[in-house]
């Protein structure tokens, strides 16, 4: 699958044993689309027998997906079996969260953390939010040619992620980095590490310096409402290996910080592409309550999510045997036909915004969602108090990824 080509025509032509949605270029080209639609059409259960990450069964269909999502006795998540991404590391490089654990450590692990995103801490988080907000678009350049996603996107996920942590606030592009190097495919000529021992190096130094803020928190005798002070005083978590504690601290850097970022990017980008949705915004701005579920959907920041069958089973007329592993493709689940009116279009006033995959489904559904969503929100009524005219002009470059779908660059400028 490599460019220059007629993606749309190579996807319609090609054999479908031959069709690997787990190659990354496809998404970095922007041009999965094609493939995931002929899946749907032909194979919505396929089998892709080579590939470097392995034979792996993909799940394109919305209805096919939710059925695995609440199956979780037959198909586990466990990071025991491979966990959560297509790529089978080495037993030892496993690394055990709760996002990859069955029940019932699953729930346990979760509840920990779970009211740090209650309505309560969410209409707290307001005000801070909003301040930053304001602050962060104020201070950018006004005339000049900028990138969205460093002055903006991660300046903001990065901001509110050392909140959650309670992380001393100058160092919070660590928590960036870190995420980045956790998700970093080796294959990626432009990649941030060049080997496994290099990511576990950068793993290492990560969890230094989370120990130390578990160390201080630990003795508290009022635990802090911080993420670290929860898992340090949950009565599922204080007694974690630091494997377990690592794998935790990456599962909800790269949950507060990819998905978040990546939308606020890929907002400015579909906007650009569908003025009309814009103007539809600005001259209704409560169309936001719509809009920013719809933002997520299109987007989708993690095409898909992994699981490995613990028994052999049956989905849309497939046999799956037991051991296979699964990819339940949001991605292309939110562009499916049969369950959203106009999968391709991006139409911020939809009946049921609502309506997608991009959080999963039942008992994985991502904890931090609402947050996400208010953080969206309130760049975009910020935006739009500013009348801000943001001018994409360049296309933007993309994530050598199958599983973050981000974007890495967005060149635009802010009319004067």
């Amino acid at each position: 699958m490599n460019a220059p080509m007629d993606h749309a025509t190579l996807a319609e032509s090609m054999p479908l044993e031959e069709i690997n949605v787990s190659d990354p270029k496809i998404y970095q080209q922007d041009v999965w689309q094609h493939y995931f639609r002929r899946l749907r059409r032909d194979a919505p259960v396929h089998f892709c027998k080579d590939s470097p990450v392995g034979p792996f069964w993909s799940i394109t269909r919305y209805k096919d997906i939710v059925s695995v999502e609440v199956n979780h006795k037959t198909f586990s998540s466990s990071s025991a079996f491979g966990g959560i991404t297509l790529r089978d590391r080495p037993a030892e490089l496993e690394l055990p969260m709760f996002i990859a654990m069955d029940q019932p450590r699953h729930d346990e692990q979760r509840k920990i953390v779970q009211p740090i995103v209650s309505p309560a801490n969410l209409a707290g988080f307001e005000g801070l939010i909003r301040s930053r907000i304001a602050a962060t678009l104020d201070s950018l350049p006004r005339g000049e040619v900028f990138d969205w996603v460093d002055k903006v996107s991660i300046e903001l996920t990065g901001q509110m992620l050392a909140t959650l942590f309670d992380f001393p606030f100058e160092q919070r592009r660590k928590l960036t980095y870190w995420s980045d190097v956790a998700t970093t495919d080796l294959a990626n000529p432009d990649r941030l590490i060049n080997s496994e021992e290099e990511r576990e190096t950068v793993f290492r130094e990560c969890l230094g310096a989370f120990m130390q803020l578990w160390n201080e928190r630990v003795n508290a005798k009022e635990p802090g409402g911080d993420l670290i002070s929860m898992l340090a005083h949950g009565e599922a978590t204080r007694n974690m290996n630091p494997r377990e504690y690592l794998g935790n601290v990456i599962l909800l850097i790269v949950g507060g910080n990819d998905t978040t970022r990546n939308s606020m990017s890929g907002s400015v980008w579909f906007f650009n592409q569908n003025p009309r949705e814009y103007e539809k915004l600005r001259a209704n701005p409560a169309l936001l309550e719509s809009a920013v579920p719809e933002i997520i959907r299109y987007q989708t920041p993690l095409a898909y999510m992994r699981r490995t069958a613990l028994e052999d089973a049956e989905i849309g007329g497939q046999k799956i045997k037991k051991g296979d592993k699964l990819a339940m493709w949001y991605i292309s689940g939110n562009r499916d036909e049969d369950a959203i009116d106009n999968p391709d279009e991006f139409i911020i006033d939809r009946a049921r915004p609502r309506q997608h995959l991009s959080f999963g489904f039942g008992i994985h559904r991502c904890v931090g969602n609402r947050l996400g969503e208010l953080q969206l929100k309130i760049l975009w009524q910020e935006i739009l108090k500013r009348d801000l005219k943001i001018e994409v002009m360049a296309q933007p470059k993309r994530v050598f990824s199958a599983f973050v779908h981000g974007i890495t660059e967005l060149p635009v400028r802010i009319a004067p």
